[in-house]
């Protein structure tokens, strides 16, 4: 929401920019824990967020509100109005289960995660108006993402998989970027998290875990020589720059995936 608002810090990859930090400078002096670090402006989304959700007000309908007040037209939609957290197991300290913004902020994605699981996902349904929305889709993508904790617990959800595979059955090609160039992450714990998965760290590797999905993937020009492998699970590829240094390249690479996409209509 603040990329698309153009208002997010870019620098920092999170957050609102030029953002002040008073309240958690305040928060400290209380005592209280301020690892999850939260600017002034940002803190006011969530509380905002989170008194309406209090109010009785829907998760889809308040995310609209929060994105039409920051003049954003694109609809950016929850998955699901259902609660699910997501936790890792790591050998610690301690070891066991964390919540995945303490393994994630706190624990600077240090520990090896040897399993992933979503909380309240057996229970939480598809949100009616993303429902509604892949059931018209023009093209489906699947963006560079982690494959195990971003879109991993939205694939999850009861009843995405039929969903996406009438949209298919329908025409609608879904395209998946691979987040993984030349067994690397560009960013976050990707590749350590799939190799410590059993899973291959690589674009091989995304491919394999969206080829029952996806129609088409694409990948990283460093990691052409895996096209053919690829292929052979029935994705058509698209190979070509894929990291994104700038709107520019973001706009590039857009156009490039949705031009694969449509191909496959």
């Amino acid at each position: 929401m603040y990329t698309l608002a153009g208002i997010a810090d870019r620098a920092q990859g999170w957050g609102i920019a030029g953002e002040t930090y008073s309240a958690a400078e305040m928060l400290a002096r209380y005592g209280e824990e301020t690892w999850f670090r939260l600017g002034d402006r940002d803190l006011a989304t969530h509380i905002t967020r989170t008194a309406r959700l209090r109010a009785g007000r829907n998760p889809t309908d308040v995310a609209l509100e929060l994105q039409r007040a920051l003049g954003v037209k694109a609809a950016i939609l929850p998955m699901t109005h259902d609660s699910v957290r997501t936790e890792v197991r790591t050998d610690g300290p301690p070891p066991g289960w964390l919540e995945f913004q303490d393994y994630f902020v706190r624990r600077r994605q240090e520990p090896v995660v040897h399993a992933v699981r979503f909380a309240g996902i057996e229970r939480a349904e598809v949100a009616p108006r993303v429902r509604g929305e892949l059931g018209f889709a023009d093209a489906i993508v699947i963006a560079p993402s982690n494959p195990i904790v971003s879109v991993g617990p939205i694939l999850a959800l009861r009843g995405m998989a039929e969903l996406l595979a009438a949209a298919k059955q329908g025409g609608s090609p879904i395209v998946a970027v691979s987040p993984i160039i030349g067994g690397k992450a560009l960013k976050g714990p990707a590749d350590r998290m799939l190799s410590s998965l059993g899973h291959e760290s690589s674009a091989l590797g995304v491919a394999r875990i969206y080829a029952e999905v996806a129609t088409g993937f694409v990948l990283d020009a460093v990691d052409k020589a895996l096209a053919p492998e690829i292929e052979a699970l029935g994705l058509r590829t698209l190979v070509t720059d894929t990291i994104m240094t700038d709107d520019a390249a973001r706009i590039r690479l857009a156009r490039e995936v949705l031009r694969v996409a449509q191909e496959q209509r």
